[in-house]
């Protein structure tokens, strides 16, 4: 029938699958709490979440805003710094026997231990906040970015030596665009992970932000306030994320995963 085709080709579309998939989790996530009777105290009910959302719009925007400048500002220093790290690293192998290991290791350390210094340090504005996401979100953009580098052909470097390409030219006609897909899968991943840092330095030392409103709603046991709160975190952390797609769809559509013809499973 045609209204059956017409709901298959809408639940088949790229954009309605992920809104479908949500509302199977609500419901699912309804379900089981009616049925195994859970307290509100432990797991509230979606529709309690939602209530809470509403009626603490105002304020969840407004406590948003500090989170989201916190994360724009720790993204935008990991891209600014990351890049041009990886590419001192991709092109020297005694710079990358220097800076890896201890890129390395400052990755293995929690960022929640070191936080409580940039408070003592730089007071209880945003810049601890910023500079959380910033050793959050730096990391990947550096290896996705020396990936990107060290990965492209050797006949294509052969290529541009035939035809007595200089470094300069070599790096922007050949080098940039080749890691390109790289490097937004990294900033990919650093957008998300500035919104955790800056959401860390919050937990550490703020009077405002989603991570203050967290702290807040775990002191009084406010679930649905909780989960709300939870909800706007990964509301932002989606919305930065596909803007970073919609600018990599923009720069390099010319990649296999943005053109028709892309092969994948179903």
């Amino acid at each position: 029938m045609p209204i059956i085709r017409s709901l298959r080709r809408l639940a088949g579309s790229e954009a309605i699958r992920p809104a479908l998939l949500i509302v199977i989790i609500l419901v699912g996530w309804d379900v089981g709490v009616r049925l195994f009777k859970i307290p509100p105290y432990l797991i509230p009910a979606p529709t309690a979440v939602v209530l809470e959302l509403f009626a603490q719009w105002p304020m969840l925007l407004r406590e948003t805003m500090p989170t989201l400048y916190a994360t724009l500002g720790g993204f935008a220093l990991s891209a600014l710094f990351g890049i041009p790290t990886a590419m001192l690293i991709a092109s020297s192998r005694t710079v990358e026997s220097y800076l890896y290991p201890i890129l390395v290791f400052s990755q293995s350390v929690p960022k929640i231990a070191v936080a409580p210094l940039f408070v003592v340090w730089f007071g209880f504005g945003i810049a601890p906040k910023v500079i959380s996401a910033f050793l959050l979100g730096f990391f990947p953009v550096v290896v996705a970015t020396v990936l990107g580098l060290k990965s492209i052909d050797n006949d294509m470097l052969d290529l541009a030596r035939s035809m007595r390409a200089g470094a300069l030219r070599t790096f922007l006609r050949i080098r940039l665009p080749n890691a390109l897909p790289s490097i937004f899968g990294g900033l990919k991943v650093s957008i998300t992970l500035a919104v955790v840092g800056a959401v860390v330095g919050e937990f550490v030392g703020s009077n405002s932000g989603i991570g203050y409103v967290l702290q807040i709603a775990n002191g009084n046991f406010d679930l649905p306030l909780m989960f709300a709160a939870l909800f706007i975190l990964s509301l932002m952390g989606v919305l930065l994320f596909t803007a970073i797609d919609f600018a990599e769809r923009l720069l390099i559509p010319w990649h296999a995963s943005h053109r028709g013809d892309f092969v994948g499973t179903n």
